[in-house]
C-alpha cells in the first residue's frame, strides 16, 4: 500500500502568514490538495480542521509538519498526540526542521533511532512550552509596567449620553426596562449596565 503524505500548516492568528510552511511542505512532496492550513491557537488540539485531517490518516500514511510547534505548544498534549498518530493509528510523522531526528518512517526495527527520537521529542516539547510560558510572563510584566506608567489599553470609554441620568432614574423606579433605556440612548444593553455603575453627575 502506497503511503500518503498529509501536510499540516498552522498559524495562531490571521495576521500571520502560512506561506513559508506551505512551500516547505510542497518541496518535501506533499500534494497541495493534502495540505491543511488552519488559523488556530496551538494551546490544545481542539482544532476542527486538524481533527478532520487526522481522521483521514490511515496506517502507513505520513503527517508532515514544518516544525514541532505547528503541531502544538502544550508539552503533554503534543507527546500524547504523537503517540496517538504513530502508535494508535500506525502512521508516521516527519518534522521538517528536525530531520532526520524527528522522522519515524522505517524505524520500527531501529530501537536506537526510536529512543533518540523520543528523547528529542520530549526535549523539544519542553522547550516549546517553556518559551510559551515565558512569553506569557513577559507580556503580563510589560502590560503591568505600562499601566504603572499610565498607559491605557483597549478602546477609550464611550462618553455618557446627556440623557442618561433621567433614564437611569426611570430605570431605578421600574418605569423603564434596561433594553428600552439602552435603545433610547442608542447604546447596547451592556453599555447601559456599565453606565449604571458609574457615578454620573446630571
Amino acid at each position: 500500500m502506497n503511503e500518503r503524505f498529509f501536510g499540516y500548516a498552522r498559524c495562531s492568528t490571521r495576521e500571520q502568514c502560512p506561506d513559508r510552511q506551505i512551500i516547505a511542505l510542497k518541496e518535501f512532496g506533499v500534494a497541495e490538495k493534502d495540505i491543511v492550513v488552519e488559523m488556530k491557537s496551538g494551546k490544545d488540539f481542539d482544532r476542527p480542521m486538524y481533527q478532520n485531517m487526522v481522521r483521514k490518516i490511515k496506517p502507513g500514511d505520513v503527517l508532515v509538519i514544518d516544525s514541532l510547534d505547528r503541531l502544538g505548544r502544550d508539552r503533554n498534549a503534543v507527546v500524547d498526540e504523537w503517540q496517538r498518530i504513530t502508535k494508535d493509528k500506525g502512521a508516521d510523522i516527519v518534522v521538517l526542521d528536525m530531520l532526520p531526528l524527528l522522522d519515524t518512517r522505517k524505524k520500527e526495527k531501529d530501537i536506537t533511532a526510536n529512543f533518540v527520537a523520543d528523547i528529542v521529542l520530549q526535549v523539544l516539547c519542553y522547550v516549546c512550552e517553556k518559551e510559551r510560558l515565558l512569553n506569557r510572563e513577559r507580556a503580563a510584566a510589560g502590560i503591568a509596567a505600562a499601566k504603572e506608567r499610565g498607559v491605557i489599553f483597549g478602546r477609550p470609554p464611550m462618553p455618557v449620553h446627556p440623557d442618561f441620568p433621567r433614564l437611569k432614574s426611570m430605570w431605578e423606579c421600574g418605569e423603564i426596562s434596561e433594553n428600552k433605556a439602552a435603545k433610547q440612548l442608542g447604546v447596547s444593553r451592556d453599555t447601559f449596565k456599565r453606565w449604571v455603575g458609574i457615578d454620573t453627575k446630571p
